[in-house]
C-alpha cells in the first residue's frame, strides 16, 4: 500500500518530469539539478538490509544501486544525491582544465526507445572547482570521481593521473574513463599497450594518496572479443580494483526515434543487452578476481538483478532516471531485496554471477 505522503511525492515527481520533458534536454537536466539543490525533489531515502549490503573493492555499500557519472558532472548536488537512496554516487567526468565540451545541441531524448544520445565531450568546470566542492561536502555517502582528459591535451593519458593527484584525497573511489565516444581518440587508449601505460601512471599516483582508494576502469560496450580479452588481461595485471561495464554505445540497431541518427553515445534501454553480454564475458574472463559494476539500460529491479546474476557486484543508473525520476532508486533497491529473498540468497554477493551462462 502506498502512503498518502508517498502518493503526493510521486505525483509531484510525475508533474515535474512532465514539465522537464517539454524543455530542451540539456536545459531540463540543469533545471533538475537546481531543483535538487533547492529541495524541490522528493527523495526516497536510503534502502538497505542485510541482503542488500555488499563490500565492493573495500567499500561497504548499504545497497548495490549507484549513480553513474554524467548526472552530476560538476559535483554540485552531492548532499541531495546522498539522500536519494544511492548506495554510492559517481560524479564527473573531471578534466584537468575546464572545458565547454562540444557545440549544442548535444543531448537528445529518444522517448520511443526509452533512450538518450549525448555528445557532450567532457564539458565540466575542471578539476580545481570540482575538487573544492568534493572537499567541502558534508554528510555521509560514498562518492567517487570519473577521471577524464582534456580534448586538446598533448598527453591525454597523463591527464587521468593529474586529476587523481589533485582530487584523490577527497574521494572514496575513482574511475578511469577511456570509453567515452565523444572525445576524439579517447577510445584509442583502450588498446593493450596504451591502457597498460595509462593505468601504471594512475596507480603510481594512487600509491601516493593519503589513503589508497579503489580505482575502477570504465570500458566501452563496442569491443571485439580479442579487445575484451586484452582489457581483462591488463586490468588483472595493473592492480585496478574493478571494471565498470559499460559506457555508451555507438550502435543504432533497432531504434525508432526521430533522433536515432544523431552522433554520440547511446544509453538507456537499447544498451541493456549489449552491455550485459560484455559484463558476463568479463566475469568469465576475470573469474571473480575483479569485482564488476554493471551499467547500461537498467530501469527495473529485474534488470538490476540480471546484471548481478551476469557477474556484477553493483550496478549504476542514469538514463532511466530521465524517464522515471529519482523514485526509481528506492524502487529498484526494494525490488532487488525481494528478488534475492525469493531466490534464497542471503545477500547480493551470493547471487553474483549465478546467471552468467545465460548471457554467454
Amino acid at each position: 500500500m502506498t502512503s498518502k505522503g508517498g502518493s503526493i511525492g510521486k505525483g509531484i515527481e510525475a508533474l515535474g518530469l512532465g514539465l522537464l520533458h517539454r524543455c530542451d534536454p540539456e536545459r531540463a537536466h540543469g533545471l533538475s539539478l537546481h531543483a535538487l539543490r533547492a529541495g524541490l525533489v522528493p527523495l526516497g531515502g536510503m534502502v538497505t538490509s542485510d541482503r542488500l549490503r555488499i563490500a565492493l573493492a573495500g567499500l561497504d555499500l548499504p545497497n548495490p544501486v549507484g549513480l553513474a557519472a554524467g548526472f552530476d558532472k560538476n559535483a554540485v548536488a552531492l548532499g541531495p544525491l546522498a539522500r536519494a537512496g544511492f548506495g554510492f554516487v559517481e560524479v564527473g567526468a573531471a578534466t584537468p582544465r575546464p572545458q565547454p565540451g562540444n557545440p549544442k545541441p548535444r543531448l537528445f531524448r529518444l522517448t520511443e526507445d526509452r533512450a538518450v544520445i549525448n555528445r557532450f565531450g567532457f564539458n565540466n568546470d575542471g578539476m580545481e572547482a570540482i575538487c573544492a566542492r568534493l572537499a567541502a561536502r558534508s554528510g555521509g555517502g560514498i562518492v567517487g570521481l570519473n577521471l577524464g582528459a582534456n580534448k586538446d591535451s598533448d598527453d591525454k593519458a597523463a591527464d587521468f593521473a593529474r586529476v587523481l593527484s589533485h582530487c584523490g584525497a577527497h574521494l572514496d573511489f575513482a574511475t578511469v574513463n577511456v570509453s567515452s565516444p565523444n572525445t576524439e581518440k579517447l577510445r584509442d587508449l583502450q588498446g593493450k599497450a596504451a591502457l597498460g601505460a595509462l593505468l601504471a601512471g594512475v596507480m603510481q599516483v594512487r600509491a601516493d594518496l593519503p589513503r589508497p582508494i579503489p580505482i575502477f576502469l570504465k570500458i566501452a560496450p563496442d569491443l571485439s572479443p580479442p579487445e575484451l580479452e586484452d582489457i581483462a588481461e591488463v586490468a588483472l595485471s595493473s592492480g585496478v580494483s574493478g571494471i565498470v561495464a559499460s559506457n555508451t554505445t555507438l550502435s543504432r540497431d533497432g531504434l525508432a526515434s526521430a533522433h536515432r541518427g544523431e552522433a554520440g553515445g547511446l544509453s538507456g534501454a537499447p544498451l541493456f543487452e549489449i552491455s550485459t553480454r560484455v559484463l558476463a564475458r568479463l566475469s568469465q574472463l576475470t573469474d571473480g578476481a575483479l569485482p564488476l559494476i554493471g551499467v547500461g539500460g537498467i530501469a527495473t529491479p529485474e534488470q538490476a538483478y540480471a546484471k548481478i546474476r551476469a557477474g556484477a557486484s553493483a550496478v549504476q543508473l542514469y538514463s532511466a532516471l530521465v524517464y522515471e525520476g529519482l523514485s526509481l532508486v528506492p524502487r529498484i533497491a526494494h525490488g532487488l531485496d525481494a528478488l534475492l529473498e525469493r531466490d534464497g540468497f542471503a545477500n547480493v554477493a551470493e547471487a553474483v554471477g549465478t546467471g552468467r551462462h545465460e548471457w554467454l
